[in-house]
Formats: structure tokens, sequence, C-alpha cells
């Protein structure tokens, strides 16, 4: 068991990660003050330093630098909020082990400090962790969901988990990649080994290649730091073209080795995931195709919560426990015409965006019930306009929605009110709109090569 000394200015944090390492067997020594961090190390002569990136009166670069200068033997982990990444990467540079980035799993951190005590030990068995959970099953992971297309990938997840082909996760911006991600982690036989991510887009190009490949000072890149385990490039699209040459290569020689070996297994299991085609992006000449076909082994596409509707109520039942435990543990609950708007909704922002809706109502919520006045207005909001072609006089539109969403609601619509006036005649409808037979095919999402009726 090892001594660590943890700083960190929120009080909070710092008892929890004391109480997770104290329950690991270790010694903690909490500090709230970068000067009581330093008289602590000096004193106690730690194995390990967790130490936050801000607080109040010592940067925690200087006190990473310091460590390396006056206590080599010492491993340092950095705290680090999501907008701070690239100070994380920094505070790597000048001698740090690895850093974690709020909010961070508990697990993450005891694998984190495990490898850090020992990195100069590699055969060494890891620390029990307090924290036991079934990580074999797919259904006691994160992603949430009862929806078919949420079972469908649960599927793929199964029968992918414990091989090393590469994962390719492709879907809109908070559709859940990252969840699907760790999910195929937790599930698969490298659960008890690292899992890192990283943010393609949140950093500077210099500071995305150290990150990567490793630093001149010799610290290790995120494909070391994550031997046996799982990394997830987020935003792989935005590499840079000298990057994306760098990590064909280095694919290309991870699998040479692996074949001069003759081993059987992979140091890591990558994940890639994007926001836009990569295919697309290959073909129009901004990623190289090259690197496509070896990030994309096995595609998979998250979709949209609108194309799942049915996968609103576990999700905000999800939320609403999360609050409740963060909070003094009194259950949220909410009224039903309030998740009928939270139903209705097309939710362009998709899982973050609901999530965001959720926690925002529980803040205004009176008595722990939430009500529609208590969501935000984009949300409930409905608006009516007059119309020639309804027996009321009025219609809604559907605020909220994107306006392509809108635009292909409309389109298809009519496309249907026509061929119904057409009895189903294709040619006739394509003829009556102004367009091909087959523009109105791909409109509708069917095969050109179909007959159509005459």
């Amino acid at each position: 068991m090892a001594k660590l000394v943890i700083i960190d200015d929120e009080t909070a944090i710092l008892e929890l990660m004391s109480k997770l390492c104290r329950a690991a067997g270790h010694t903690v020594f909490g500090c709230t003050t970068g000067l009581d961090g330093i008289n602590a190390i000096r004193t106690q002569k730690p194995e390990l330093v967790i130490v936050d990136l801000r607080i109040g009166d010592v940067n925690g670069l200087d006190l990473v630098s310091m460590c390396h200068e006056q206590f080599p033997d010492t491993a340092v982990i950095m705290v680090t909020g999501h907008g701070s990444v690239e100070t994380a990467v920094e505070a790597m540079r000048l001698g740090a082990f690895d850093y974690l980035t709020k909010p961070f799993d508990l697990g993450d951190l005891i694998k984190t400090v495990n490898q850090a005590l020992n990195r100069n030990n590699p055969g060494t068995q890891a620390a029990a962790m307090p924290v036991t959970t079934s990580v074999r099953s797919p259904g006691a992971s994160k992603l949430i969901g009862h929806s078919g297309a949420v079972q469908r990938i649960f599927e793929i997840l199964r029968r992918v988990a414990d091989n090393d082909s590469p994962v390719l996760l492709e879907g809109e911006f908070g559709v859940g990649k990252h969840m699907v991600a760790r999910t195929l982690h937790d599930s698969s036989r490298r659960a008890s080994a690292p899992f890192k991510e990283l943010q393609c887009s949140a950093m500077p190009e210099d500071a995305l290649e150290a990150e990567l490949f490793g630093h001149a000072n010799g610290a290790q890149g995120i494909f070391g730091r994550a031997t046996g385990g799982t990394v997830h490039l987020a935003e792989v699209h935005v590499l840079p073209a000298r990057i994306q040459a760098q990590l064909n290569t280095f694919l290309d020689e991870t699998q040479a080795r692996r074949s001069a070996w003759n081993n059987g297994g992979s140091h890591f299991r990558l994940v890639s995931s994007t926001t836009v085609s990569l295919e697309e992006e290959a073909k129009e000449g901004r990623f190289r195709e090259d690197l496509f076909y070896k990030l994309s082994v096995v595609p998979l596409k998250i979709p949209p919560l609108r194309e799942r509707r049915e996968d609103i109520k576990p999700l905000v039942d999800h939320f609403l426990k999360e609050l409740s435990d963060r909070m003094d543990g009194r259950p949220f609950s909410m009224d039903s015409y309030a998740f009928e708007f939270l139903e209705k909704y097309s939710w362009p922002g998709n899982i973050s965006e609901l999530r965001n809706a959720v926690e925002r109502a529980c803040a205004f919520a009176e008595n722990y019930r939430v009500k529609p006045a208590d969501l935000p207005a984009k949300v409930t909001q409905q608006i009516e306009v007059p119309t020639t072609n309804a027996s009321n006089g009025v219609t809604q539109l559907p605020i909220g929605s994107t306006l392509d969403d809108f635009i292909r609601g409309q389109e298809r619509l009519f496309i249907q009110e026509t061929l119904k006036y057409n009895n189903g005649s294709r040619e006739k409808t394509a003829s009556m709109l102004g367009v091909s037979i087959a523009t109105l095919y791909r409109k509708m999402g069917l095969n050109v090569d179909r007959k159509t009726t005459a």
C-alpha cells in the first residue's frame, strides 16, 4: 500500500478521492491549498501526488514541475476540467504520469492510481478496486435504452467485444458515442485495463501529436498509457493530414509487431468516432482512404434520439435518479404533461440536450416534482399559424426541430399526398411534381431499379 497526497480546493471532490483511495488501502493526506500540499509532499515524501490543475494559491503546473525536479520518484496525476486538456498535456511534458478530466469515473481514478504506483513494476498486480460491478454485461453499462436500435447496438457490441477489430462510431453530436465506446470496453475482456479517451478537436496540432504518440521528455502517448485497454479517438475526422499519415503508419507498425511476435492479441483496442460520414470525407479527399479502412473494420451508426423516442423515458428516469443521488437523495418525479413535451420534442442536441433539459427542470422544480413550466421554453413552445387546408384553420409548427428536418418532413408528406392523389402511380407523381423518377425514388428512400406503377 502506498502513501498519497491529494490536493484539490473543492472539498467535496477532495473527500471523495480521499475516501476512494483509502478504501483501496492507501494512506492519504488531503490538502485544500497548494501550500499545504507542498508541505505535505516535503514531509511525507509520498509515492503519488494527485493535484488539481486550478488551485487558488499555487499553479498546478508549477507543482508538477517541482515534484519532477525535487522528488523524481514521486508520480503525479493531474486532474483537470474539460476546457483545459491542452494544459494537462503540458503537465505531462513537465513530468506528470497521466491526467484525468472532470467529471471522471471512480473506477478510472483507481486504475490510474494503480498504474502510476506500478509504473516501474508492470508485472505487479493492481490493488483490488473497492467498487465492484458486472462489467461483462452490456446491461450494466451506461448505455441506456429499450428501443430496437439500442438493442441492435448491444448485440453488435456483444459479438465484437472480445476481438481486437477497430470500431468506427458515427452519429450526431450528443447521441452517446462516448457511452457506446465505454460500453464496448466495459463488456470486453479489456474491462480491467485502462479506458483512455482523446477529443481530437480539443487541442492544437503539436499538442495533439504529442498526446497521441508521446512527448519529447519520454512521456508516453495515449496508446502507451492504454496498454491492454481501449483508446477512444473522438472527432477523428478533424485530424490534420500530417497526423493522419502518422496514425496510419503507427497502426501499420503496430500490426507488423503483432504479426512478428505471433501474438493473437493487441496492446490496445482502437475505437474512433465522428459526427460526419468518414467514408464521404475519404471520397472527397479530406481524409486518408487507407486510414479510413483501418479505422472502420466494424462500422456502427448511432441513430439520433428523435428516431428512437421510446428511449426517452428510461433516459429521463436515469437522469432524475442521478440528480436525486447528487443532491440530498430525495427522489425527483415528473408530471405526465411535462413528460409528453419531452416525448414530442425533436431533440436536435440528442441525449446531451435531454440531460441538460432534465437538469434545468429539476433546478426550477418545486417540491421535487417537474412540471411543464419548469422545462426549457424551446421544449414546450408550440406555435400555431393560419392554414388553408385544415378544418380548424390552424396548424402547429415543430419549434425546436432543425430546418433540414422540417423541410424533409414536409417534402415527404407532400410526396405521399401526391401519390395518394395519383392512386400510387410514381410516374404520374414525378411528372406532377416536376422531378425525375430517379429523384422521386431517392426522396422516397427507394431503389431506383424498382418498377414503377403505370
